[in-house]
């Protein structure tokens, strides 16, 4: 029996086109650090890094504490100073890449559905973002923050996509089982790994990311009203049951 639905964000909740999103920000971040002295492509690469840590992060830390020890390894400890100047650039500058996302009213009318059946409703996007960025790119999705019983940040979070343990994490922070989930995502690598604990999965083809060519047949997927519709035909299944 569903009892908790796992939306993921970006491409999902979110249209974009990741690749341009990314080039997006990394030009408005090094923009904002250029006049600190930051060298443009240095700080960019530092970023992958600092992502890249935190995608092989193994638990001992958050992906916080992952992305800055990693940042401070590259650029000295000082870089820590510069923190509150990396917040407000998510503020602020960060915004530019709302222009490059799309906004789609099923979105919110989806979220609102799956409440409205009596869902729990968590959002579970990649946590390689401060909570601040999260909380910006899910208005920008047009909704709010509220609209979900919790969201994932590389503040609270200890892994990331892929990686099971990424699940395993919000399933014990929900206190829930992975059959009584669904995850809802775009791309069949990093949201399919729920299916490895037992999770069910539906796929959102909008803007479906499936770079090793999976087989998505075998899941359910299709567009938001489609997805409406199966939420509707999970609930019914659940009322009988």
């Amino acid at each position: 029996m569903i009892t908790t639905i796992l939306f993921d964000l970006d491409g999902t909740l979110l249209p974009m086109d990741q690749e341009l999103f990314i080039k997006t920000y990394f030009k408005a971040l090094a923009a904002r650090f250029a006049p600190l002295g930051y060298d443009p492509q240095k700080l960019i690469n530092g970023v992958w890094k600092g992502t890249q840590a935190m995608v092989k992060n193994t638990g001992e830390q958050t992906n916080e504490e992952i992305f800055w020890n990693t940042f401070a390894e590259l650029f000295g400890e000082q870089i820590r100073d510069d923190i509150p100047v990396f917040e407000d650039f998510y503020r602020n500058e960060f915004q530019q890449a709302r222009s490059v996302c799309g906004k789609n009213p099923k979105a919110k009318e989806t979220i609102d559905h799956a409440r409205a059946l009596g869902y729990r409703v968590i959002l579970a996007t990649n946590p390689l973002f401060p909570s601040i960025a999260t909380e910006s790119r899910i208005r920008w999705a047009g909704l709010e923050p509220e609209d979900f019983e919790f969201y994932t940040t590389y503040e609270n979070s200890r892994y990331c996509k892929p990686n099971p343990a990424y699940f395993q994490e919000i399933l014990t922070h929900a206190n829930v089982h992975p059959e009584e989930c669904l995850m809802v995502g775009n791309d069949t690598a990093e949201d399919l790994a729920a299916a490895t604990l037992g999770i069910q999965a539906f796929l959102l083809t909008d803007c479906l990311i499936n770079r090793n060519s999976t087989d998505i047949t075998q899941y359910p997927h299709g567009s938001f009203d489609t997805l409406i519709t199966y939420l509707d035909t999970l609930y019914k299944t659940n009322t009988q049951s």
